[in-house]
């Protein structure tokens, strides 16, 4: 059974007139909790689409690449992203309730808002509106400053990530730390990690670029240290 068939079954539990944000507190083990994932992807990033004002065709896209959405099941997308977007709960109400089912799992929740800022950056332009929505999620999440910090500098458009940022770590760190934070980062990239944390398989090539842009990171950093 696809994943979009499991989101029609969590949907079509919904009684009558009860808000799409209900579904996040019967999806909390796996594997449901893939569903879930996929749920909160799109609709915190309906929520987002209102941030800017615009949904744009780019936005839809990337929608599409995160989940490799098949034209089948485009319509079943596009009810959770208009279910959202016509939900009167805020954004803030969303990411508690989706905080609240993924819980101390740090690591799902900063896939998740990689996820969102895929989306965020699909049309070329990061809007300070964008940024106030990904930040206040990211707090709710109980994301580091920092942890948001290293994301926004790999996805944010004509901007040079610093190495130091996208790996979460300071200059003045001694090398051997900071060779073990990329090392952990390696690990928890790894696809069968990321299955286990709930990530559903149509959403885990997000990863590919991140394992990219964490070696190359690393690579900058040891070659200013030799």
């Amino acid at each position: 059974m696809s994943i979009w068939n499991r989101i029609s079954e969590a949907l079509s539990a919904l009684t009558k007139g009860e808000p799409l944000s209900e579904v996040f507190d019967r999806l909390r083990t796996p594997p449901e909790r893939s569903v879930a994932f996929a749920i909160a992807v799109i609709a915190l990033g309906a929520k987002m689409a209102k941030a800017d004002g615009l949904v744009t065709r780019d936005e839809v896209t990337a929608f599409r690449d995160v989940f490799q959405i098949a034209q089948a099941d485009e319509a079943g997308a596009a009810r959770v992203f208009n279910l959202a977007r016509q939900d009167v709960a805020g954004f803030e109400e969303y990411a508690e309730r989706i905080q609240r089912m993924f819980g101390d799992d740090t690591e799902t929740l900063s896939d998740l808002m990689e996820g969102l800022f895929h989306i965020a950056v699909a049309d070329g332009i990061y809007h300070p509106n964008e940024d106030q929505f990904l930040e206040r999620v990211a707090g709710i999440f109980g994301l580091k400053p920092y942890e948001f910090n290293a994301l926004k500098s790999r996805f944010v458009p004509d901007a040079k990530p610093d190495p130091y940022s996208v790996l979460g770590v300071t200059p003045d760190m001694p090398m051997d730390e900071i060779r073990k934070v990329w090392r952990k980062q390696v690990r928890e990239s790894h696809p069968d990690r990321m299955l286990a944390r709930g990530v559903p398989e149509e959403a885990v090539k997000l990863a590919e670029k991140r394992i990219i842009d964490i070696n190359r990171a690393w690579e900058e950093i040891s070659e200013r240290a030799a």
